[in-house]
């Protein structure tokens, strides 16, 4: 599994409780935490009072050394192994490297998951895996069928990452209107981010339509780029 963990921005504020009890827990497991720069990821995990004799197992992971290390973090995380990838502020896999590492996370049926993160769009959108250099948040569609079929035709035409949200009780007919207008387009649902009950999926929109069962949940939705 692959578990993202927002940082603070100012390295002098507190990591979120519980990030901070699921590293402790890392730590003694033996499982896998990665940094992206050495000198201050160490100081800070330090600072955060976690165990000093894990700060030399800290593995280093930013755009200088993704590539190379991309498969064997997937091979381990099959072989039973957690990865708790961390950024120097803010959220992982966002505008940064961990997003192909994500995506190969999807790929090979690995889970993906974060600690808690206070925007749902932008989590979505690490969670999802999709390249994201340029990405249209649409927001919420029009209630109304006609209008809402129309608006997404529109929006569909956008080749970058998009993001939709919705009501509940919308979910699933958005979802049978994305397989009527773009049924070879993938995309990502997010639903009920970082609760128990929180569930990630990637396919094409009448994959996911079989998958859920309970389709009148929260969600973030994602569409790939083309």
């Amino acid at each position: 599994m692959l578990t993202l963990v927002p940082t603070p921005i100012d390295e002098e504020n507190p990591l979120e409780e519980t990030a901070l009890n699921l590293l402790k827990s890392a730590c003694e497991k033996g499982d896998l935490v990665a940094i992206e720069d050495l000198k201050p990821g160490r100081r800070r995990w330090i600072r955060w009072g976690l165990p000093r004799e894990m700060v030399d197992d800290l593995i280093l992971y930013n755009e200088h050394t993704a590539k190379a290390l991309n498969r064997e973090l997937i091979q381990k995380m099959k072989s039973g192994k957690e990865l708790f990838l961390m950024s120097d502020g803010g959220l992982p896999a966002f505008c940064d490297p961990g997003q192909e590492l994500v995506n190969l996370c999807h790929q090979e049926g690995i889970k993906v998951t974060s600690t808690p993160f206070y925007n749902s769009t932008i989590l979505a959108l690490a969670l999802s895996g999709y390249a994201h250099k340029k990405f249209i948040f649409e927001g919420f569609l029009p209630a109304k069928k006609d209008e809402r079929e129309k608006c997404l035709k529109q929006v569909l035409q956008n080749l970058q990452t998009i993001i939709l949200m919705d009501t509940p009780y919308r979910l699933k007919a958005l979802l049978q209107d994305l397989d009527k207008l773009a049924p070879k387009r993938e995309i990502f649902l997010g639903v009920d981010l970082n609760s128990k009950e929180e569930a990630l999926t990637r396919g094409l929109p009448k994959n996911i339509l079989k998958k859920l069962e309970n389709l009148k949940r929260e969600f973030v939705l994602v569409i790939s780029p083309l």
